[in-house]
């Protein structure tokens, strides 16, 4: 990663601790969790089930507050994201779209700016028609509705309204989930040429490995209630911790035997 990438910290987790009860249960998910990401990374975050990593990326976008400790996105506390305007800052894609059903594809990637209730509706739909065809849709696929649309052209249009008012900060959680194996590369292409053509910065949280393997600059392992190992996947994946050699070297560990000895390991240009 050059200078400019590591010049600046757009996420920055000191000393998390979160914690949940349940039927007068407490527990514990994060404990002393510190993760710095630096501008323009495309950082991966693997753990177990019940590790927390939703609950991070739902962190960043201030939808969930810790109970003790600072997260802290683009210079400002993310609790201040609820904010009118937040969407200019960080972009979320969920697990499946969260597409409003009674609306268009158009309606759905303009609801951001819409919200703001200070632009032109001309203004807002050029824009929206721009990330519409950004993210790969055919302009005829603006009226159609969400009912008519195939899993990745689910994914695109969710891209497209996560992307219309231009973050720097991009949040991925399982963005190639339920998509066949085609159409999980054909959005991995797309997601890798936004990366570098918009200079985002991108937080993933998946458990594919051709997704990780494909896209990330960096891998961070969430275990034992903080983040084991934040480093390049080359190094991350050697590290020594029973998760790791379970979840990198285990059934599906060819992947990363291909990433040690140099032969399918992506790096994004400029990064």
């Amino acid at each position: 990663m050059n200078a400019q990438a590591t010049s600046s910290a757009v996420v920055k987790i000191e000393n998390l601790c979160s914690a949940f009860s349940t039927r007068g249960v407490r527990a514990v998910i994060h404990q002393d969790l510190n993760l710095s990401i630096a501008q323009g990374a495309f950082l991966s975050i693997v753990g177990g089930s019940g590790s927390g990593k939703t609950v991070l990326l739902r962190q960043m976008l201030g939808l969930e507050t810790p109970q003790s400790g600072s997260v802290t996105v683009l210079g400002e506390p993310a609790s201040e994201l609820g904010r009118a305007g937040a969407a200019s800052r960080v972009g979320m894609l969920f697990q499946h779209g969260a597409l409003f059903s009674a609306f268009t594809v158009l309606e759905n990637i303009a609801f951001p700016l819409r919200e703001l209730g200070t632009l032109p509706r001309a203004l807002i739909h050029d824009t929206a028609m721009v990330k519409l065809q950004m993210v790969g849709l055919d302009p005829s696929a603006a009226h159609k509705m969400p009912s008519d649309l195939s899993g990745g052209m689910v994914k695109r249009v969710a891209l497209a309204r996560a992307l219309v008012m231009d973050p720097p900060l991009l949040l991925l959680d399982e963005p190639t989930a339920g998509l066949d194996p085609d159409a999980s590369d054909a959005f991995c292409t797309l997601l890798r040429s936004l990366h570098q053509e918009l200079r985002l910065t991108v937080v993933m949280v998946t458990h594919d490995l051709d997704t990780i393997f494909e896209l990330s600059t960096r891998i961070a392992v969430v275990a034992d209630k903080h983040v084991i190992v934040d480093a390049e996947p080359r190094e991350a994946i050697r590290f020594d911790h029973p998760f790791v050699h379970a979840f990198f070297l285990g059934e599906r560990g060819y992947r990363a035997m291909e990433v040690l000895q140099g032969q399918s390991a992506h790096r994004p240009q400029g990064v």
